[in-house]
């Protein structure tokens, strides 16, 4: 009988999903195959890889090697299973992470199915998600978002729906996504709060049913509570080393910091990456009076509580994200990408004639975008510009080796990162560095004092400059950028090179990023000085 069950479509999932799993791993394996082979990228080669690979040679949750800043184990934990078993390289951890990537969308398919009942409407959500440029590259990044995504996801199938509720095993998926990252804890406790004062409103019978739900949902802070206090039994810091701690939560509390990063947030929900193509045309959509399904009802869409509750999620997103980190990285909001693609692709569906042109021109849209650099600055983890950024390092890498090995290298992380750690793929000796912050005019500065401590220099774009950017907030909401999110600019290598008094003797550009080598000639400038 349970087999008959599992083999049998039911009316709210046509195909079962261990049928559907399997075809979104093989589009997202093929769809990332070149990208496979690419080493550690940014966080990646900064905090995630070096933590994981802590734990994989010593079993240590606590990572030794990188300063630890309290994020949760479970991804370091799955990696290390993945190399146990397959090897420690590159692609094993892209291919885990991809299977992280499809147990996501196969969440967006599942919570379409219970909140429309639609296989099309739920087809093109997954297929917008999973084409979206901020999903797409996370999909192979072994950042820890992609991990929390996933589970939050699958915390809403069984939470979000009006019916039907599963508030234990959305726990244990909440759960689990906190164990991922720590900042995933908002979407249980926003649900949870929700139900708490919809349960003040309610009849006797409903009241202790939603309580009893909000009790299951905040109880993911548990786990969590228990890392923590195990982070700090081991390192005497709760939550992470204290600069860490002070860039991400004490230096982002004030009121005008605040209100700028939310103004960024709103328009990562609904403008970035081409994102405004489906938002507009969803809103547009929804202007039309409902269309009749083949038996002359109105079609399919998601309840108002159900809507309500998205709004909310979006809403307590953007605010948490605007108080929490530093850095306004859009994956931060990674769960929330497939509920706003959701609600678009409803409206298209329910209101729109043609409706699924609508959704070709979205993933066109999304498409164009994974290859095609806004005319704004951004970071190039959110499409394939990351995969160019690191193919340049390599270059500069490749030409540093084989024309001054030995040398004592100036540069910036995540160079300097690249260069002293063999395992994350770019050397296969570790070299030795000098690091400055970036390469802006008052670090080169810094640089030009201490010329003694470094013999070649490999400099690169730390950020992204459009060459000439067709939309911005004039020069108030740059002030605000260099003031609160660490906006800066580096100087042109030929100017670095000509600050330092050394010589450009390589350089590559290649999609609005460089990397270049700079010699000195210290030993020549050492005996001018001796024969004066």
């Amino acid at each position: 009988m349970r087999l008959k069950r599992l083999i049998e479509p039911r009316l709210d999932a046509p195909l079962p999903l261990w049928m559907i799993f399997p075809v979104i791993f093989a589009a997202l394996y093929a769809s990332h195959f070149t990208l496979l082979r690419v080493p550690y990228y940014w966080d990646e080669a900064g905090y995630y890889i070096p933590a994981a690979w802590d734990f994989f040679r010593t079993g240590s949750l606590i990572p030794l090697t990188t300063l630890t800043n309290a994020h949760p184990p479970l991804p370091s934990i799955y990696l290390a299973l993945w190399w146990k078993a397959s090897g420690f390289f590159p692609e094993v951890t892209r291919e885990a992470v991809l299977m992280v990537a499809s147990l996501g969308l196969l969440a967006v398919w599942r919570l379409t199915m219970k909140l429309v009942g639609v296989p099309l409407v739920a087809f093109w959500t997954v297929v917008l998600t999973g084409l979206y440029p901020i999903w797409f590259a996370q999909s192979s990044l072994a950042h820890a978002d992609i991990f929390a995504a996933a589970c939050s996801l699958w915390g809403l199938v069984y939470a979000l729906p009006e019916r039907d509720r599963k508030p234990w095993a959305a726990a244990l998926w909440f759960a689990a996504a906190a164990l991922s990252k720590e900042t995933a804890i908002c979407i249980p406790l926003t649900l949870a709060a929700m139900n708490g004062a919809q349960a003040f409103r309610a009849l006797p019978a409903a009241r202790k049913r939603l309580l009893v739900e909000a009790a299951w949902l905040s109880s993911c802070l548990l786990p969590l509570a228990a890392w923590y206090g195990w982070h700090y039994f081991k390192t005497g810091f709760l939550f992470g080393n204290p600069e860490f701690l002070r860039y991400n939560a004490q230096a982002t509390m004030d009121p005008l910091r605040i209100l700028a990063a939310f103004g960024h947030r709103i328009l990562h929900l609904t403008a970035h990456m081409n994102m405004f193509v489906p938002v507009m045309m969803g809103i547009a959509a929804r202007l039309l009076d409902p269309r009749p399904d083949a038996e002359g009802y109105a079609r399919a869409t998601i309840g108002r509580r159900e809507q309500g509750r998205i709004l909310a999620l979006l809403l307590a997103n953007a605010v948490v994200f605007s108080v929490l980190g530093g850095a306004l990285l859009t994956r931060y909001l990674l769960p929330m990408y497939p509920l706003v693609l959701l609600v678009a692709v409803t409206a298209f569906y329910r209101r729109a004639p043609y409706w699924q042109g609508l959704a070709v021109f979205s993933a066109a849209a999304f498409v164009l975008a994974l290859f095609v650099n806004p005319p704004y600055g951004f970071a190039p983890e959110d499409n394939l510009a990351y995969a160019h950024v690191v193919r340049l390092h390599m270059a500069g890498i490749y030409q540093l080796e084989h024309r001054y090995p030995g040398a004592t290298v100036l540069s910036a992380w995540p160079m300097t990162d690249e260069l002293k750690r063999p395992e994350l793929g770019y050397v296969k000796e570790p070299w030795d560095v000098e690091a400055i912050d970036d390469f802006s005019e008052a670090q080169i500065a810094r640089a030009q004092a201490e010329p003694e401590k470094y013999s070649a220099a490999l400099v690169f774009s730390t950020k992204y400059d459009p060459p000439s950017p067709l939309l911005s907030l004039g020069p108030w909401s740059q002030a605000l950028d260099e003031r609160f999110f660490g906006l800066h600019h580096d100087l042109p290598p030929e100017l670095i090179a000509q600050q330092l008094g050394g010589t450009m003797v390589w350089k590559r550009d290649d999609d609005g990023m460089w990397v270049a080598l700079i010699r000195f000639d210290r030993q020549v400038e050492a005996r001018l000085e001796i024969s004066h």
